[in-house]
């Protein structure tokens, strides 16, 4: 019996996990935060220096915790660009996140190829702010000599990877995290380095790509070093989902993610076609308004925390007598309507209740991720269950709602650290596959996420009634929003 890491760098912190190699058990687990200072006014820094992952990584490994693992995976965040010179070093400190400053320079990478079809059939995805593809214009036309300096481009797993391996001349990356650049497509599987020249204004050396269950390397010590990935790719490896599931994740904005045979490619640019870290693919679909309407609610209410919001919606009953919220509070981005505004529907007497708005706020953030989510099974993708991702989904307001508005079983899994745990997953698949004990096109057959199951039962005919009567106001409201 061998045991594994799984090691995850979050924007915030780095969590380790030691698992047993057969069954996926955790065994132990560390933790520590980045040692970065908040910019003034709150919110996280866009300009990281990477050398706080490799701090944050050593302190969450301190106490012997990585003793006697035979193999590390990492999981990081996505979209985080780590630009560095031909020796290595950083140019600047890496750009992470969302980065505002990134707007314009994704409306003009769009123009410049001619529209959101043409990204769409290029890579699988527009270019929005945080995609590092993004980012290089934004260095191009804002800091001319660092990108002239900027030799090598790395995402955060790929340089923590390298880090760990002692920095060889072979640098790479995986399917996963090099789906979402915006210089490698999903369906091809390879680099558009045109599109690097174009954001950049010259060529870069591009990790190369390694399969599922390949290895990265092996440390001085015998440590072997998988492939690593993005944390939305370690997340579904941890979460052990496939063919027929689907993710909904409750964040402020919400998405909705499936696991399909192929990549899918969009012309109306809404779904963003990533790789996974098993092979397969997953297509997304985003919307901004998830909890963000829930909170708005809650505020306009005037109670204090989202319990009290549910606790009150439940005091209605499916379809808020008639009132039915479209939550495009800041504007949308499924349908496309970014100028939009939100919309409160179906006022009579009776339906002007505190307890009636609140059950409204739920059902329009449900239906808005039911319409994502029709967005994939309208190009053919299988959802035979979803798993329901953050804080809210623990909410009894939620539970009660979405199994009948989804339409499937919907799976709450326990909190758990579910990216490192895949990527210990992913550690465990490819020492396996080194040792000839494991199938290089099928990873590690691990236990499942501790869950709740719900099922829509009896009331699938209500939940329908419920999401059509939502439908009928949002095509009078914003007709053939949905159509190409």
């Amino acid at each position: 019996m061998g045991i594994v890491a799984g090691l995850d760098s979050s924007p915030d912190f780095t969590r380790i996990v030691v698992c047993d190699t057969d069954t996926g058990a955790v065994l132990r687990q560390g933790y520590a935060p980045h040692p970065v200072e908040n910019p003034e006014g709150g919110g996280r820094p866009s300009d990281i220096d990477p050398q706080a992952w490799l701090l944050s990584l050593g302190e969450a490994a301190g106490g012997g915790l990585l003793e006697g693992v035979q193999a590390i995976g990492v999981s990081s965040q996505q979209n985080a660009l780590v630009p560095l010179d031909g020796q290595g070093s950083t140019v600047r400190p890496a750009l992470v996140g969302g980065d505002k400053r990134a707007q314009v320079a994704a409306a003009d990478l769009v123009d410049a190829l001619g529209g959101r079809q043409a990204w769409a059939e290029a890579v699988g995805c527009v270019p929005q702010a945080a995609q590092p593809v993004t980012k290089l214009r934004w260095l191009a036309k804002t800091e001319p000599d660092n990108a002239r300096r900027l030799a090598v481009l790395m995402q955060a797993h790929d340089w923590i990877v390298w880090q760990l391996l002692g920095r060889p001349v072979r640098r790479t990356t995986d399917r996963g995290g090099a789906s979402g650049t915006g210089y490698w497509s999903a369906a091809t599987g390879a680099y558009r380095t045109d599109l690097v020249e174009l954001a950049l204004g010259h060529q870069a050396m591009l990790p190369e790509v390694l399969g599922p269950s390949e290895a990265a390397g092996t440390t001085p010590e015998g440590l072997l070093i998988s492939a690593g990935t993005g944390e939305t790719m370690a997340a579904a490896l941890g979460l052990g989902i496939g063919l027929g599931d689907a993710v909904v994740s409750l964040g402020a904005s919400g998405s909705v993610m499936a696991v399909h045979p192929e990549a899918l490619v969009d012309s109306t640019g809404m779904i963003t076609s990533l790789a996974d870290a098993t092979g397969l693919h997953l297509p997304v679909v985003t919307t901004l308004n998830a909890v963000r309407t829930l909170r708005g609610t809650a505020e306009l209410l005037g109670l204090p925390d989202l319990e009290s919001l549910s606790d009150l919606a439940m005091k209605s009953t499916p379809g808020s007598h008639g009132l039915v919220m479209l939550p495009y509070l800041e504007g949308e981005r499924t349908p496309n309507l970014p100028h939009t505004a939100g919309t409160l529907a179906g006022l009579r007497r009776e339906s002007m209740r505190p307890e009636h708005l609140a059950r409204a706020a739920f059902e329009g953030m449900l239906c808005g991720l039911a319409d994502a989510l029709d967005v994939l099974r309208g190009r053919g993708v299988d959802v035979r269950r979803i798993f329901l991702l953050g804080a809210a989904a623990e909410l009894p307001a939620v539970q009660a709602a979405a199994p009948a508005l989804f339409g499937v079983q919907v799976v709450v899994p326990q909190p758990a650290d579910y990216a490192a745990i895949g990527a210990a997953r992913q550690a465990a698949w490819s020492l396996g596959v080194s040792q000839g004990t494991l199938d290089p096109r099928t990873p590690p057959a691990w236990q499942g996420a501790v869950a709740q199951v719900l099922e829509p039962g009896d009331d699938l005919a209500v939940g329908q009634a419920v999401r059509q009567q939502y439908v009928s106001v949002r095509e009078q409201t914003h007709p053939g929003a949905f159509r190409s």
